[in-house]
């Protein structure tokens, strides 16, 4: 439409309609992403909590899509997120934006295809064996029940989306009527193909303006032969300081003892017994070999593992071999091609991963390597003895989102912190972009792995609207944007920097520090959201609180996190302690929140085989391992850790963080430049005396 009102009229038209107020960032973010959209360069926004950056991405996204007729892909990390566009924003705003860009805009959601009911695995009887062999009676009871219910949902549901389902099933009944992308038959060799919910999802995707997707599911577009998403010429992605680490679990593959069993056991129909026994016995001595192994990473073969891998890797090619290919299915077989098709994606995903060890210690310079190796143990089942795992996974995945995702689309990143010691290009690294936004025939020197190839898409590669795509060769180019915050830091908040308190180490909180906690907890009057380093570290200081101070203390396992988190906001004395998930997943706007405490600069555990061999890689290219990895893991996190207390203008609060070192070592001014600018202190006196006065202070109310 050549006559459609330009972006920044448009926002002004959707906040209006929604009850909001202009703000300069989200004006200059919705500049930022319309540029983006025009020219064809990258963009990477760094937008504070209370910007409104969904707003400033949606509307010229839409203004991109009704004017093209291209879908425009929008990725989030967690459910929450995508909820809130699903449900709230895009709703209000295609109802807002109707009338000035002459139809009203249409969106969809698209998940992986293990999130729909599988129709033909439910007609058809097929079912997975179960994963263990100890057999809890009770759980199967319950597994049966579920499955009936499913079987019966799949007649009721229109969209056999599993988040539709309530009360929900447990994932060992849902596994039993789903398949993954690899199992499927494919619609076209499938009796139930046009009936398919997961098919019905895609087609409905690729007619609409904007498709909210999960960084999972655009890890497996970018790495499948097959097209996942719907044609697109821009993709905007949300919460991207967690796109690294969805890219690399999709990419990171594993193998075990009991993987191999299960095989067996799903093969056991469709080969000889004497073809199933022999793939079996590969599995026993892939098993011996895991449980003799060092639980650490692997720099090269050890010597009797060869052996075992070629023979692993020979037996389940034998197999799939016997099995033969996947035949259309006809009347009345559709059962069996279902369990044939299963049977040959785990061979061949095993076959592969095996394969894909063997080739890891090719390149004898280990910070040129592709891959990592590593064994580590599964403690997932509950009152069973851990089992050895053999993972792998990408070194850098770079390489692969420079040719999969920025060669191929115009990209905009968002997230409330990218920026990591005052600078985008820490992240930018990881990501594959050159530093600075400047074109360049190499990666960032600090990213470890990730020499540039040959140029995938070929120079003259162009997107759906003509514009040549950025290439490996020099024309990756990508502008930072800071939209700010509409919070005024100094004057709400207090970074405090326990100086005075030695420094944290392996065997427990010292008792000082337990001090510290209690006095600023009975200073906060309650009210403290608890960040922790580890659950051992959040379950002590939760003990020791509940018997020092008065305030109801709750502590991160003794219910779901989404009931802890409600019960947290609705009483303002309460205290929250936990780990991982509460540094980024909690959003208490008010007064039930005056207090974020983080026990320790939260680096990577020295033990993580990951992280180490990326370490190791930068230093090895005479880069700075320590701050490339390990320093910016750790600046990302407290960044997501401080950002938990300021989640709206009136939010006032202090931010402690009981490690010394954040004020005495070297590194400690890079980790705070990644910080809000908060007013800092090292003085308790100050910040105990500063919350005594929050806590008697009246609140806004609403």
């Amino acid at each position: 439409m050549p006559n459609t009102p330009p972006v920044t009229e448009l926002l002004d038209t959707a906040v209006s309609a929604l009850g909001g107020r202009r703000r300069d960032g989200q004006v200059a973010m919705a500049s930022a992403v319309a540029h983006a959209i025009d020219t064809g360069e990258h963009l990477a926004v760094q937008a504070g909590t209370g910007t409104g950056k969904s707003l400033a991405y949606l509307v010229p996204a839409i203004r991109h899509a009704v004017e093209t007729g291209r879908t425009v892909v929008v990725s989030t990390a967690t459910i929450a997120l995508q909820r809130q566009l699903i449900e709230r924003d895009l709703p209000r705003l295609a109802g807002a934006l109707a009338k000035p860009v002459g139809r009203k805009p249409t969106f969809a959601i698209l998940k992986g295809r293990g999130n729909y009911l599988c129709l033909n695995k439910i007609h058809s009887g097929a079912a997975d064996e179960p994963d263990t062999e100890l057999f809890d009676p009770f759980e199967l009871s319950r597994t049966g029940r579920e499955v009936t219910r499913l079987r019966e949902w799949s007649s009721d549901t229109e969209t056999g989306d599993r988040d539709d389902l309530v009360p929900g099933v447990a994932d060992r009944a849902w596994r039993q009527v789903s398949v993954s992308a690899r199992e499927c038959l494919g619609a076209a060799n499938c009796s139930y193909g046009e009936d398919c919910f997961a098919e019905q999802a895609r087609r409905q995707s690729g007619k609409v303006d904007v498709v909210v997707t999960n960084h999972a599911l655009l890890a497996i577009d970018a790495t499948s032969p097959a097209n996942v998403l719907p044609e697109h010429d821009v993709v905007i992605i949300d919460e991207a300081h967690e796109l690294v680490d969805r890219m690399t679990s999709v990419a990171t593959d594993e193998l075990s003892a009991a993987s191999i069993t299960l095989v067996s056991r799903r093969v056991g129909k469709l080969v000889d017994e004497e073809t199933a026994d022999a793939l079996l016995g590969a599995g026993e001595q892939l098993g011996e070999l895991l449980e003799t192994a060092p639980k650490t990473q692997w720099t090269q073969l050890p010597p009797d593992a060869t052996s075992v891998l070629v023979m692993l890797r020979d037996r389940l090619w034998q197999t799939r071999t016997a099995i033969g290919p996947v035949r259309a299915p006809g009347a009345g077989d559709d059962g069996a091609a279902a369990a044939r098709s299963a049977a040959l994606t785990s061979l061949d995903d095993m076959h592969d991963t095996v394969v894909r060890v063997l080739g890891a210690f090719d390149e004898p310079d280990e910070s040129k390597r592709r891959d990592v190796v590593w064994v580590g143990l599964d403690t997932s089942r509950r009152g069973a003895e851990p089992r050895p795992v053999l993972h792998i996974a990408p070194l850098s995945v770079g390489g692969l989102l420079r040719a999969s995702l920025f060669a191929k689309s115009t990209v905009v990143l968002t997230s409330a912190t990218l920026t990591i010691g005052g600078s985008f290009d820490a992240l930018a690294a990881t990501w594959g972009l050159p530093a600075s936004g400047r074109g360049t025939d190499r990666p960032a020197a600090d990213e470890p792995g990730d020499e540039p190839g040959p140029d995938p898409t070929a120079a003259r590669n162009v997107t759906a609207s003509g514009k040549a795509v950025p290439s490996d060769s020099g024309s990756a180019r990508w502008t930072g944007l800071d939209a700010g915050s509409p919070f005024d830091y100094p004057k709400s908040a207090i970074l405090y920097v326990a100086r005075h308190l030695p420094r944290p180490d392996r065997s427990g909180i010292a008792p000082r520090t337990m001090d510290e906690i209690a006095q600023l907890v009975d200073a906060a009057g309650g009210r403290t959201l608890g960040l922790f380093s580890s659950m051992r570290a959040a379950r002590e200081a939760a003990e020791a609180i509940r018997e020092r101070c008065e305030y109801p203390v709750l502590c991160q396992g003794d219910d779901t996190t989404s009931t802890l988190v409600r019960r947290f906001a609705e009483d303002p004395e309460t205290c929250l302690f936990g780990t991982l998930s509460l540094w980024q997943g909690v959003d208490v706007p008010g007064p039930s929140l005056s207090l974020v405490l983080i026990d320790r600069i939260p680096f990577p555990r020295p033990d993580d085989p990951l992280l180490t061999a990326r370490q190791r890689a930068v230093d090895a290219r005479g880069g700075n391992g320590f701050l490339s990895v390990a320093a910016n893991h750790a600046a990302l996190l407290l960044a997501q850790g401080a950002g938990r207390l300021l989640r709206s203008v009136d939010d006032r609060g202090v931010v402690a963080v009981l490690d010394s070192r954040l004020a005495t070592a070297g590194y400690g001014g890079y980790l705070l430049a990644s910080l809000p600018p908060m007013w800092r202190t090292t003085d308790p006196a100050v910040v105990r005396s500063a919350l005594s006065r929050l806590t008697a202070a009246p609140r806004p109310v609403g």
